[in-house]
């Protein structure tokens, strides 16, 4: 088989997106898409056309055409093979067979195009490996983005560090009736992360002119007032101005907020003393078992936001027989936590910081141990005569857990309607825009620690992978809890609230 084109046209012949995987000029690729309609004979029930020298193979989508233009000697069988993966692709990124939709996805097309043709030859690829192919996930990418946030964080301390110190020479410089020093001027070093600083509501009028004054007016000093987008000005010290005259600042965090914080609800009883078990997990099967990667991180976080809370310690009450890696805060006392379990200071005179989350423990478990899947999926699909009988089942492994809103999305084909439910545990639902069937689950737990669902649908086995799988839980995979808070001094013991979560990262069946 040798493919030479592969194009989204309209009924008129105008190319949308065109692909050629042979050495073709563009007036031949056009010319050979505008003949394609005057060759067409609606008489014919044909899918394809021929001319002396091509073949012309193709399929409608709504108001256009998927065409492939392939030569004469090819193989019809494989073209038309081929062609039904093509046109089952363009759904993958196109909500809606339109013009205006085709020409705004047409690079990922392109390229989605490039992973199923090479040279004019068919590549030996399902729909689930085109779109992994595609996502291009790449680990040391992710790595890069965690070091460069890592530089930011730092960046931006560093900045609120000096901010603070100028403030305070200007602080002194004010009670000792000198000269008030001018803002800015560290050098080049003063102004990083100065784009990513806070972000101030409401104070700020913009005028015409083209700098840009603060409408907040100092109360006392002939000093000017403050401009922003001066040279050498420093952005933090302003708002820390502001904050010092009573204005309502509202701080521009880089991070975005947890999805713990999304997935539960906050507890409702907060003490001065708050702890956070979190856990997510990250786990990769593939659909005749064995685990390719199985990763899971575990933090606690504490918060105390009374001063005389700040000198406390933690009792760990560690039960995992997993083969967990434990790690403190570099300020903890790590001799302490290895032979007695309790998190301290390594300077017991010393307070935790006042109304910041804190890092006191993580762990990290990774393995390739089946026996610790939390949940395993089995997904049986099998050909009929009209498609495809899907099985799909599911069992709690870690009978200590309890699973909420457990959310289990099965790719389905496109074009071929909603698939035919037979049994059933828990409820379902079909998003015909994402060709998705979603098998969802209220609570999972050693109480209905198994369930099943069966449908059938038009498709082959292949199109009903990669499986996602969703949840969250109140109880932590590893047995590690916080059983009690003690002051420093003479053990004695303090009222604290915790709230435990377990969350998925990425829970895919490949």
């Amino acid at each position: 088989m040798v493919l030479l084109a592969a194009a989204v046209c309209t009924k008129a012949g105008k190319a949308i997106v065109s692909r050629q995987f042979v050495e073709m000029t563009r007036p031949r690729v056009e010319g050979l898409l505008a003949a394609f309609p005057k060759l067409m004979n609606t008489g014919k029930q044909h899918t394809f056309v021929e001319t002396d020298s091509v073949r012309y193979v193709y399929q409608p989508l709504e108001k256009l055409y998927m065409l492939l233009i392939t030569t004469k000697n090819s193989n019809i069988l494989e073209d038309l093979e081929t062609l039904r993966l093509f046109s089952r692709v363009i759904p993958e990124y196109c909500r809606v067979l339109e013009e205006s939709e085709i020409s705004e996805h047409c690079f990922d097309l392109i390229f989605a195009f490039d992973e199923i043709v090479a040279l004019g030859y068919r590549e030996n690829v399902n729909l689930a490996q085109i779109r992994t192919f595609t996502e291009m996930d790449s680990h040391e990418e992710k790595v890069f983005r965690a070091v460069r946030e890592t530089q930011e964080r730092e960046a931006k301390a560093e900045m609120r560090r000096k901010a603070k110190e100028l403030q305070q020479a200007r602080r002194d410089a004010e009670r000792s009736g000198k000269k008030v020093p001018a803002f800015g001027g560290f050098g080049n070093a003063g102004m990083i992360g100065v784009s990513s600083g806070s972000i101030i509501t409401d104070t700020i009028v913009e005028p015409e002119k083209p700098k840009v004054t603060a409408a907040v007016v100092r109360p006392s000093g002939p000093s000017k007032a403050l401009k922003l987008g001066a040279k050498g000005k420093e952005v933090d010290n302003f708002v820390d101005k502001l904050k010092s005259e009573g204005e309502t600042i509202m701080p521009s965090s880089g991070k975005r907020s947890s999805e713990v914080s999304k997935a539960l609800p906050p507890p409702a009883n907060v003490e001065s003393v708050h702890l956070r078990v979190e856990e997510k997990i990250s786990l990769t099967c593939g659909r005749d078992g064995g685990i390719q990667n199985m990763e899971l991180l575990g933090m606690v976080t504490l918060r105390v936001t009374d001063d005389k809370s700040g000198r406390i310690r933690l009792i760990i009450n560690n039960n995992d027989n997993k083969g967990l890696q434990l790690q403190t805060h570099p300020n903890v006392d790590k001799k302490l936590f290895t032979t007695e379990s309790v998190i301290g200071l390594k300077n017991p005179e010393k307070s935790f910081p006042l109304n910041n989350d804190v890092g006191v423990l993580k762990w990290r478990l990774q393995t390739t141990d089946e026996a610790l899947i939390p949940l395993t999926i089995n997904c049986w699909p099998s050909e009929s005569v009209s498609g495809c009988d899907v099985n799909i089942e599911y069992e709690l492994q870690e009978e200590s857990l309890e699973l909420n809103d457990v959310v289990i999305s099965i790719p389905v084909p496109s074009g071929v309607g909603a698939p035919v439910i037979g049994d059933l545990d828990g409820e379902y639902k079909h998003d015909s825009r994402r060709n998705l069937l979603e098998w969802s689950l209220p609570v999972i737990d050693i109480n209905n620690k198994t369930g099943s669902l069966e449908f059938s649908v038009a498709g082959q086995p292949n199109d009903f992978f990669p499986i996602n799988v969703s949840f969250v839980s109140k109880r932590n995979y590893c047995d590690i809890q916080v059983t009690k808070a003690t002051h420093v001094d003479g053990d004695v013991p303090i009222r604290f609230s915790s709230e435990t979560s377990f969350v998925v990262e990425k829970y895919e069946i490949l």
